[in-house]
């Protein structure tokens, strides 16, 4: 089974409003033009912009997702938003689990794990965000804790090529700091033993990415170490030439 491009993937959370809308164009045009050369460029918009957004990026290169969704496809479930609307909204991927999520929403492995199948069973392929804290970093748990993401978030039965794993140590994010090569390098090698453990023979073919404070100025450094297969930008990927700097190692 042949890998998947590099993915870098931009989640824009709680941020933009229809002027915001011009990022989104100039980003569809810098991939149309090669600048994230053989990389797979997503953004994920707030739900409130994922339509308008899909209208800009019609036949383009430029893929979008959602940045949560329901695990029901339908229901009363008032102010959620399901992978079957997401899908019919013009996405393609959806993030799930992320720190945000699982901290500020309570949201446990299984939770994630059953969001991922709806997002599978829509159409989508999920990007599934696993990554240790600071006080578990500091007791020497990191591995363990990305484990049992991993074990608890994963469903055996999804095809792994429409899976992407995202490490993001949930002390990085939006503080500026990063882990050193070396720890990103066994975190990531780490995650790769236990998808193949998923998926024996095929754990090669998931993507992992960064993420975590990824910005121009340490990009290259990071998308650099091994086992990295892209990166899952925050920050940086509201600005369009930000975020096409960090797509742009991959021209």
């Amino acid at each position: 089974m042949t890998k998947a491009p590099p993915l870098v993937a931009g989640n824009w959370k709680m941020n933009g409003t229809r002027d915001s809308l011009w990022e989104v164009a100039r980003v569809r045009d810098a991939v149309a033009s090669g600048g994230a050369g053989r990389a797979e460029v997503l953004i994920c918009p707030p739900a409130t912009l994922l339509m308008a957004a899909a209208a800009l990026c019609e036949g383009s290169p430029l893929k979008l997702g959602g940045q949560d969704c329901h695990a029901e496809p339908s229901g009363a479930f008032t102010g959620d938003i399901s992978a079957p609307m997401l899908k019919d909204a013009g996405a393609s991927y959806v993030i799930v689990g992320h720190s945000e999520r699982r901290a500020g929403h309570q949201e446990s492995d299984e939770t994630v794990r059953r969001k991922t199948m709806a997002a599978l069973d829509a159409g989508l392929c999920a990007i599934v965000c696993v990554g240790e804290t600071a006080p578990e970093r500091k007791a020497g748990e990191a591995l363990a804790v990305a484990g049992r993401q991993i074990a608890g978030s994963i469903p055996k039965s999804a095809p792994p090529q429409r899976i992407a794993i995202a490490y993001e140590p949930v002390w990085a994010i939006g503080s500026g700091l990063t882990p050193g090569l070396k720890e990103i390098a066994e975190m990531h090698g780490f995650i790769r033993e236990k998808l193949f453990a998923v998926w024996p023979g095929q754990g090669g073919v998931t993507r992992i990415l960064y993420g975590g404070s990824v910005k121009p100025e340490n990009a290259a450094e990071l998308l650099s170490a091994k086992n990295v297969d892209g990166a899952l930008v925050g920050g940086a990927s509201l600005s369009a030439e930000a975020f096409m700097k960090i797509a742009g190692f991959y021209r």
